[in-house]
């Protein structure tokens, strides 16, 4: 039972990682509609930080995965 919990917070850093993408975004497209000049700038930045919060999902996924198998 107790490594079913351990797993299932591990995977809960999926919320934390949809949380940070969604702010970004949001953020994102409102420095767009005010400076549309920059928004190659601001789009690059945003794709690296999605990719890295993104990143920290997998990784909760993948320590999750890694209770359930190996932890006995």
């Amino acid at each position: 039972m107790s490594i079913a919990i351990g797993a299932a917070i591990a995977v809960l850093t999926g919320i934390g990682a949809g949380i940070g993408i969604g702010l970004a975004t949001a953020k994102a497209t409102d420095a767009i509609a005010r400076q549309p000049e920059a928004a190659d700038k601001i789009q690059r930045s945003l794709l690296i930080g999605c990719a890295l919060a993104e990143a920290t999902a997998i990784y909760g996924l993948v320590i999750g995965i890694m209770i359930i198998l190996f932890v006995k």
